[in-house]
């Protein structure tokens, strides 16, 4: 005998999340910039303005944020960007600068940067409307990697590049490994590729300094397995779904991709009258090639071939 379901209890505890956490899964702003605007009193819950971050809520309770209701959260979506030089990775910039933000399409919404990229620096930025997944994807703990191509006025050689390997020290700070190849030199000029998997504020910058090497350009070409490749320099391109859930469904929850139905074809529809037309016959078999006289086929003796004029069977060369 099956029992039935019992009746959903609905005064069953639903699971609590922090007040930030949301307002980023949400794609508000990341947690820390989250927290900035409850301090500063634009976020409400269930009418009650909140002053601290200290604070949890469920799928029930009424979130407003500058006095708009928070929108239901969307799927998780990524996009890559190919961030130019003189653009500041900020939402709104105190200096009055251009910003990254600035420069998107407007249908692409609501979005966050994983990560920065400084003034001059340039290349691949990932952009999310999930502050999760863009925490998730910043963590060192998640282990990708960052890697970059950068041109700097010195010179060195391979030997001195490798000390960066075991980390090395910063302002009384210690980074991970960095990797750092030498790809060519060219003058006073050298192009070095660059892998670190923490990204400190400057770090390639700063690592590169304590070798005497003034970088002029830096180029960031892959983050995790998302890479530049040739994404013109201003171009946004979104991250299909099926790939986005492959290389990060571990790390946030991400919905299965829901197939159009296929429609049965209508009564009376050109395909269907065509073959319901009478005497018509569908797939009929072709009638056999007509013999010529003499009881064979038409065309050369089998075996051989004909060319110009002449026979050429088995056993014969031109």
């Amino acid at each position: 005998m099956v029992k039935p379901n019992p009746t959903p209890n609905p005064k069953a505890e639903l699971p609590k999340e922090r007040i930030a956490k949301r307002l980023s899964r949400a794609g508000v702003a990341s947690r820390r910039e989250a927290e900035r605007m409850i301090e500063a009193g634009r976020v409400s819950v269930n009418g009650r303005v909140l002053s601290t971050a200290a604070f949890t809520v469920t799928e029930r309770d009424k979130i407003e944020v500058d006095g708009k209701p928070l929108a239901a959260k969307e799927p998780p979506r990524l996009w890559r960007y190919h961030k130019p030089p003189g653009l500041v990775t900020t939402h709104k910039d105190e200096r009055g600068r251009k910003t990254v933000f600035e420069m998107l399409p407007k249908d692409l919404g609501r979005v966050i940067s994983v990560g920065r990229l400084d003034l001059t620096s340039e290349g691949l930025l990932l952009l999310t409307n999930d502050g999760e997944l863009a925490r998730q994807l910043e963590l060192p703990s998640t282990g990708f990697s960052r890697r970059y191509r950068a041109r700097a006025y010195g010179r060195t050689t391979q030997e001195k590049l490798d000390t960066l390997k075991e980390g090395i020290e910063i302002d009384g700070v210690k980074t991970g490994p960095i990797e750092a190849t030498l790809e060519s030199a060219k003058g006073d000029n050298v192009w070095v590729e660059v892998m670190i998997r923490e990204g400190k504020n400057r770090e390639v910058r700063r690592a590169l300094e304590t070798l005497d090497l003034k970088v002029n350009r830096l180029i960031r070409t892959s983050y995790g397995p998302f890479q530049l490749l040739s994404l013109k320099r201003g171009a946004v391109e979104e991250v299909k779904a099926k790939s986005l859930r492959d290389q990060l469904g571990h790390l946030v929850d991400m919905p299965e991709p829901v197939e159009p139905k296929r429609r049965p074809p209508k009564r009376g529809s050109h395909a269907s009258a065509k073959r319901n037309q009478p005497g018509k016959q569908v797939n009929a078999k072709r009638p056999p090639p007509k013999k010529a006289q003499g009881g064979r086929k038409s065309g050369p003796p089998r075996g051989k071939a004909s060319r110009g004029g002449q026979t050429f069977g088995p056993g014969k060369g031109r």
